[in-house]
């Protein structure tokens, strides 16, 4: 058994869930988008060689494929509103660390030890992040916050690869103007610290106006937590269909893993390897403005697609709006085109894509997987296969493309979506149908 309490929480006024929905979810997204593409620009930018930084980068992300290992204690102590402030605050001040290391001789394992901390804060944010948002919204909740939750998430990448980006150059070249050693090195230092500052400021703000995502929670016993550990996974693989689902979760993102890897890569890389050369103002722009406004449109229109449709109906097309698009990628690295508004162009319609399919395994995940007795754990289970089905195919992406090139790779992963999108028409469908009843009193802040 685990004893629980009630906090006085459950007399204040429920949350509007804009209040709290898009905040929590850009929160989540910083830390990761921090390790999984601002390192990967930043590796790059040291010198590291493509198949090195897709490969470290890729084992950087392991924590988020290893949460069922620690995601059943979520379930045994304190509140997720607990453990989404804890995170926040411990992942800022990892960033904090991280800009201060840069300057150092050792910078780079000393940089790599603190990712993987802000790595395991990322990971766990998550689990008690997407418990929240369960336990606090009720089915058509879900659905109607899907597209704002999965684009907000993703707003952090833009920001992150966007906006960031964009800065870095241009105080790469201020501080190269006022003759400042390692001018980059510097404006990352800059960048990575005022990140971490960001998502230290948002903890503040998220102790106030979150909902703490259920009873307070505390176990008695090593027995009883393991006990609740074994009954959390014992019920998982119980779920109906559980293995077809994890099987086709697994290969949803089996493209996209690829391209997220070495997409920014080629972006960047040299016109005389193949890749595009552009400046990291010119990344930072084009991801920043027309990016963003692709990606929160897409992420958009497809929770409301999923809405009007259903999801068993709308799967096939989400997973060919996600894949297709990256035939624009394909055009740029055969057309190599110097003019702004056509690789402006291309890379707006391929984050449209993204976020218009991205959402569909969230929802799916949700509403078929996570309902239950366990919901926060089961939902962390499923995400972190889906993960692990990114990380895997990312990690062999630099060694893929090298041997490829990058016209041919851009080729290869769209070959890769195939099997999910033959699967989906096998996926079971309930809609959610097994949820219990929104807890109202979980979701007050």
């Amino acid at each position: 058994m685990i004893a629980s309490s009630m906090s006085n929480e459950e007399r204040s006024p429920r949350r509007h869930p804009a209040a709290w929905v898009p905040t929590l979810y850009f929160a989540e997204g910083l830390p990761f988008y921090a390790v999984n593409y601002m390192a990967l620009y930043f590796y790059q930018n040291m010198g590291v060689k493509n198949a090195v930084t897709t490969l470290v980068i890729s084992l950087l992300a392991f924590p988020w494929t290893l949460k069922p290992i620690w995601s059943p204690m979520l379930e045994m102590y304190k509140t997720k509103k607990f453990f989404v402030v804890l995170t926040q605050m411990v992942g800022g001040l990892s960033l904090v660390l991280i800009a201060l290391s840069l300057n150092m001789p050792g910078y780079f394992r000393y940089s790599i030890a603190i990712f993987a901390v802000l790595g395991f804060c990322s990971a766990t944010h998550d689990i008690a992040a997407d418990g929240i948002y369960i336990a606090a919204l009720t089915t058509k909740e879900q659905a109607a916050y899907i597209g704002w939750q999965g684009g907000f998430y993703n707003l952090a990448r833009i920001f992150s690869t966007g906006g960031l980006l964009w800065l870095i150059g241009v105080l790469g070249e201020k501080f190269a103007l006022a003759h400042v050693a390692a001018p980059l090195v510097r404006a990352w230092m800059v960048i990575f610290g005022a990140v971490g500052l960001v998502l230290v400021a948002l903890s503040l703000y998220h102790a106030r106006m979150l909902p703490t995502g259920g009873e307070e929670r505390k176990s008695e016993s090593v027995r009883q937590m393991a006990a609740t550990f074994w009954d959390v996974v014992v019920s998982f693989f119980k779920k109906k269909n559980i293995y077809l689902l994890l099987i086709f979760i697994f290969l949803y993102r089996a493209g996209e893993g690829q391209v997220i890897k070495v997409g920014p890569l080629f972006l960047r890389a040299a016109r005389s390897t193949g890749g595009l050369g552009l400046s990291f103002q010119e990344v930072g722009a084009i991801y920043g403005v027309f990016g963003s406004a692709a990606f929160i449109l897409g992420s958009v229109l497809g929770g409301y697609f999923i809405a009007h449709v259903s999801l068993k109906r709308a799967l096939p097309w989400l997973i060919l709006v996600l894949n297709l698009p990256m035939i624009a990628y394909w055009y740029l690295s055969v057309a190599l085109p110097v003019n702004p508004v056509l690789v402006t162009t291309a890379m707006s319609i391929e984050m449209f894509g993204y976020g218009f399919g991205f959402v569909g395994v969230i929802l799916l995940m949700m509403q078929e997987i996570a309902p239950g007795k366990y919901q926060t754990a089961h939902y962390a289970f499923a995400n972190s296969l889906m993960n692990l089905g990114v990380i895997l195919p990312g990690a062999a992406s630099g060694w893929i493309q090298t041997r490829l090139g990058y016209t041919h790779f851009f080729i290869w992963v769209i070959i890769a979506a195939l099997p999910a999108l033959v699967l989906s028409h096998f996926i079971p469908i309930r809609g959610g149908a097994q949820a219990p009843p929104p807890q109202i009193a979980d979701a007050q802040a």
